[in-house]
């Protein structure tokens, strides 16, 4: 009787298995694609939180022009430093320019700057990772040493000194895409390779090799898709930390210029200049950028749990 019942617990183990492995195949992408994140926003709150901050971010850079009650870039002297108020709900600034739309229309950079470099620099770090990791030898030396010389520089450090080399100017933004993408590579290159090693290493990647497959092909066709998920995880998570950059970048002067409305912007001039008598002008971005950086970060963690095999919960 005590033998009988372990039995029936293992048949009951496998047919629950062949169940769930006969949904999953007769299932379409679709379908697993709404079950992946009905399950995420179930079991991670946080991540849901983050994502909803990303939403509203997306909506407010996307529908600027009608969600901001005013032009951004319009003077208006007679509502100089004029305090938050039903007109001005987060005041205005030492030109009359209304706080409130210079914070929505600064998403829009923020956000053209977030994920032009983030994704720009995570693709590269991504061809570079599975192009170390699988032609090896010499080659994967050469890389590793060249990502090595710019992971031993912080973040910052890189920006200010692509950026100043490229040069500033109102026009050159891609400057600033430029001089945040640099530091991202290296980071993401590890990460991939380090994933793509093992990869590399199993039977199908030898029986392609074997078939007369290019290299080419193996490493962007068979090793590429296997590395999506830390490559995602690692995109969204740059996200916030571009964002971030950016706002420093134009803090110090090396970021965008006027009229440009930016966050990083907004701190540095009449943010700082007029802390004590209207700390407003300094609340208001300082406020989006760390609710910006805070639900990329959220939402980051969340799916690199979501997606990590070894760090799912039932």
């Amino acid at each position: 009787m005590a033998r009988a019942e372990p039995r029936a617990v293992s048949e009951r183990a496998t047919s629950a298995e062949d169940i769930a492995k006969r949904r999953y195949l007769e299932s379409t992408g679709r379908r697993r694609f709404v079950r992946f994140w009905a399950d995420f926003i179930r079991r991670r709150p946080l991540g849901t939180a983050g994502a909803v901050l990303i939403i509203v971010m997306l909506f407010a850079a996307a529908f600027a022009d009608v969600v901001a009650p005013y032009d951004p870039t319009a003077i208006n002297f007679p509502d100089l430093l004029k305090p938050p108020s039903p007109e001005h709900l987060l005041g205005a600034d030492n030109f009359g320019r209304d706080v409130f739309s210079r914070v929505i229309f600064g998403s829009r950079t923020a956000l053209l700057v977030g994920f032009t470099s983030s994704l720009v620099g995570c693709t590269l770090g991504l061809v570079l990772g599975v192009a170390s990791a699988y032609l090896g030898g010499r080659t994967d030396q050469i890389i590793q040493r060249l990502m090595d010389v710019l992971l031993s520089f912080p973040l910052i450090v890189i920006a200010i000194a692509v950026v100043a080399a490229l040069g500033t100017g109102e026009d050159k933004i891609a400057n600033v895409i430029a001089a945040i993408t640099v530091p991202i590579v290296p980071r993401v290159a590890r990460v991939v390779r380090s994933s793509a090693l093992s990869i590399v290493q199993m039977p199908y990647i030898e029986a392609t090799r074997s078939v007369g497959a290019g290299a080419i092909r193996i490493m962007f066709r068979h090793i590429a898709p296997n590395v999506f998920a830390p490559y995602l995880i690692m995109l969204t998570a740059f996200l916030g930390q571009a964002i971030l950059l950016e706002a420093s970048l134009s803090f110090l002067g090396l970021g965008v210029f006027e009229p440009t409305a930016s966050w990083g912007l907004m701190l540095r001039g009449a943010g700082m200049q007029f802390l004590e008598q209207a700390p407003w002008l300094a609340i208001a971005p300082g406020v989006a950028i760390s609710m910006a950086v805070f639900g990329f970060n959220l939402f980051g963690d969340s799916l690199r749990d979501a997606l990590d095999p070894r760090l799912r919960t039932g």
